[in-house]
């Protein structure tokens, strides 16, 4: 099967690819895949507007993604918190997801969702920040799911150092109910994020962090972060204090750290699912004494790298449109289509070059459908 790919030329596709069933979760690692939520293509999701989703095609994308034996991480900005995705659309969110969980399991295990400030934009002081955290935390709790604290454009603007972050996440431990998982986005994802935990320096901010984590350890499940810097990472999961996980959230180099031990929360995962669900189960039989199972695991992630930097490439945070853009391309959902229009936010070539190298990781589970739905796009803008 051949198409004709803007920046590229002829394309032959490769051989299809057949993912093996997956009957159970990983045993190895807790992996969650930042899940994306579906606009409706009718709905007014023009920069701006509130967000209309497609709740039927949103809800079955995550059982998609349960019946991988993944977790889901929902509200986060894999779902466009931040970019899109207002408070109204959020809380429903987390109210659907969790009750969609109960058919799988316990919702608390299957779904954590993130908590944040966006809801008050304007929050100037502290104690304003605390209750717009308090707010999003109850409405995630009270929904039955696991609390992500997200980062805060609002607590980053106005603390003056590390104490102010230690004083606002110190409170909102004492309002979960269970150990919570810390959420660390670098400015990459979201410039207004630079500086968070208290200084622009990542070491000084490290250093904070772990201040704040080993004060409150038996309230943390584990920390995300997506910094996109393997060492750093490294590093910071051998200082953790014991029983306290390190979910990586780096999109570039997954394959090496998950393979080292870090546990997984990652939005890459929502476009590979069916191979990293296949990774992991290569990955429990390695640790299980398989001794070819560990080269499994590196030939199947392999190919996803380059997927994935593309996907990520900067400006980073338009990532989510590549994402969607998967999404369409293998019948998750039925149009290209995102809230606050941002299926826009990338190039023709660049979503052609995510075509490719989807196809080259197997990631086409329906090639004639994806070469049908690349061409209409193609053909939508004149090629």
């Amino acid at each position: 099967m051949r198409i004709d790919l803007p920046g590229f030329g002829p394309y032959e596709l490769r051989e299809p690819v057949s993912w093996p069933a997956v009957d159970r979760p990983a045993s190895s690692r807790i992996v969650y895949a930042a899940a994306h939520v579906v606009a409706d293509p009718l709905g007014d999701n023009t920069p701006g507007s509130p967000a209309a989703v497609d709740w039927d095609a949103t809800l079955r994308f995550r059982r998609h993604l349960w019946s991988l034996g993944l977790r889901v991480a929902d509200a986060m900005d894999t779902a466009q918190r931040n970019m899109g995705l207002d408070w109204a659309a959020t809380r429903e969110l987390i109210r659907r997801s969790a009750a969609e969980a109960r058919s799988f399991g316990d919702p608390a295990t299957l779904v954590s969702c993130g908590a944040g400030t966006d809801h008050a934009p304007d929050a100037a002081d502290l104690n304003t920040i605390t209750a717009a955290y308090a707010e999003q935390i109850e409405a995630v709790q009270s929904a039955g799911a696991g609390v992500i604290v997200m980062a805060s454009r609002q607590l980053a603007r106005v603390a003056a150092g590390p104490k102010d972050y230690h004083q606002v996440y110190g409170k909102l431990f004492g309002l979960a109910e269970r150990p919570v998982i810390l959420h660390w986005l670098g400015e990459m994802f979201d410039p207004n994020l630079a500086g968070y935990w208290g200084s622009p320096d990542v070491a000084a901010a490290t250093e904070s962090f772990l201040e704040l984590i080993h004060a409150n350890a038996a309230m943390v499940d584990g920390v995300k972060v997506s910094l996109l810097d393997e060492e750093h990472e490294i590093g910071l999961r051998a200082a953790l204090p014991e029983g306290v996980k390190l979910y990586t959230g780096d999109d570039f180099n997954y394959p090496s750290l998950i393979r080292s031990g870090s546990h997984a929360l990652l939005g890459i995962f929502d476009a590979i699912a069916p191979a990293a669900a296949a990774a992991l189960q290569a990955l429990d039989a390695a640790e299980a004494g398989d001794e070819q199972a560990l080269a499994r695991y590196d030939e199947i992630l392999a190919p996803t790298v380059p997927l994935s930097r593309k996907i990520f490439e900067r400006p980073t945070y338009n990532y989510k449109t590549g994402i969607v853009f998967l999404a369409w391309l293998n019948g998750h959902q039925d149009a290209f289509a995102m809230v606050n229009g941002a299926q826009s936010a990338r190039s023709l070539v660049h979503l052609a070059e995510v075509f490719r190298l989807a196809d080259q990781a197997g990631l086409l589970a329906d090639q004639e459908l994806a070469v049908r739905r690349m061409k209409a796009l193609l053909a939508v803008n004149g090629l």
